[in-house]
């Protein structure tokens, strides 16, 4: 049994690319990873829901030792921007699977 902890990465990128964040986080979990990803809801959230889970996942991102932006065809929407920007802010390594 190893004693180092695992390294945790924080998933992010638009609510469209749910199956691509879900792929990405079963890699991550085969090679060792802890990963943190937005919460899926199968409606749109009200405004005080979305403030509730875009602070929560802010969270998540301070949790985290990288942050993993799921980026499929390279789109970036404004709420992953928004993402960025706090995990870049906080130091945190931001990586994509693709190029931005």
């Amino acid at each position: 049994m190893t004693t180092t902890r695992p390294e945790i990465v924080c998933l992010c990128g638009s609510a469209r690319f749910a199956s691509e964040m879900r792929a990405a986080s079963r890699d991550l979990s085969l090679r060792g990873a802890i990963v943190l990803a937005p919460v899926e809801m199968d409606e749109v959230p009200g405004p005080e829901q979305k403030d509730l889970l875009d602070a929560l996942h802010r969270h998540k991102i301070d949790l985290a030792d990288r942050v993993l932006i799921v980026n499929p065809g390279g789109y970036v929407g404004e709420s992953t921007r928004d993402e960025i920007a706090y995990a870049e802010a906080a130091g945190k390594l931001v990586s994509y699977t693709e190029p931005d």
